[in-house]
């Protein structure tokens, strides 16, 4: 069946600016782009009537009015008042987690903005861990993890099973004699080995957490069996926790860790010290993590049974 090219008047309000006559646009049921002009008419394409559309003959709302107007929203440059009405719809989650941006060709003619200020608008979002761009798919509404208090699992596990990419950055990995507060801490005598273990931790290309890992000699072959997840270098050597004790608490990032996340100093975040244990109740890791505030979410079952 060959296509049907038909002519539909529009009925618009042309808005005008100084300069004259703004184009407007829409998308239409095929998800393509009409430009209305103001002589009020547009050429659509129409497509048979078993052709699959994208949205099902139903014309969704283009971002410009998801969010709030640019105008008067305050002095500065025009990509900082951009970012501030994408952040504010991204935090009340006007734009829902997991939901794809459009093109940025698209977007920037949808709001009516260079793609120089629409990527400048759209980087500092990447790196507050609001938007995060998956190589070859596009621009994403990053989605909060909740990590459960309830299962003892570690970052990588809790980062794949959520469809996340997890890579680490390695500040440093050593051997040496255990200080006295990491005995105190590990229940080690004086003078036994531990390996030292201190990452960036990634996900999607956000950087998510630091972690500073402390492992008793026993635990591990050596400081270069720990890859991906330190957890799975111990199940390897059968020393994986079976249980363990953890503290949180709200802290304040200083300029240093604020550099290693790519976020201002001062942010917020979550600080967590972990203790793993053994089955005999030998402790096996001393871990301290600060987690980034904005991309987390703690949650712990509350239960008036036992």
């Amino acid at each position: 069946m060959s296509f049907l090219y038909q002519l539909h008047t529009i009925k618009q309000t042309i808005r005008q600016t100084n300069a004259g006559v703004k184009r407007d646009s829409f998308t239409n049921m095929t998800g393509s782009r009409i430009f209305r002009v103001a002589c009020g008419l547009a050429l659509v394409l129409l497509l048979p009537s078993n052709s699959p559309t994208p949205n099902d003959g139903i014309e969704m709302p283009l971002l410009a009015e998801k969010i709030r107007p640019l105008d008067g929203t305050g002095g500065g440059p025009l990509y900082r008042r951009l970012e501030d009405a994408l952040r504010d719809a991204l935090r009340d989650q006007v734009l829902k987690p997991n939901e794809a941006l459009p093109a940025e060709r698209d977007l920037a003619a949808d709001l009516s903005v260079s793609r120089i200020t629409l990527r400048k608008a759209l980087d500092t979002l990447v790196n507050e861990g609001l938007l995060v761009r998956r190589q070859g798919a596009g621009t994403f509404v990053a989605s909060r993890v909740e990590k459960q208090f309830a299962k003892l699992s570690s970052f990588s596990e809790d980062m794949a099973a959520r469809g996340r990419t997890v890579r680490s950055e390695w500040v440093g990995r050593s051997s040496g004699a255990v200080t006295p507060d990491e005995a105190l801490t590990l229940g080690l005598s004086p003078g036994t080995p531990v390996y030292r273990f201190n990452r960036i931790r990634f996900a999607d290309d956000t950087p998510m957490a630091i972690e500073y890992s402390t492992i008793p000699g026993f635990g591990l072959d050596s400081e270069e069996v720990v890859g991906a997840s330190l957890y799975a270098a111990l199940e390897v050597t059968g020393n994986r926790p079976v249980r363990a004790l953890q503290r949180l608490r709200a802290v304040l990032f200083d300029a240093a860790q604020a550099q290693f996340l790519g976020i201002e100093a001062g942010a917020p975040g979550l600080y967590i010290e972990r203790r793993g244990f053994l089955a005999d109740g030998r402790v096996i890791e001393a871990t301290r993590s600060w987690y980034r505030g904005d991309a987390y979410d703690f949650v712990a079952e509350l239960d008036t049974r036992g």
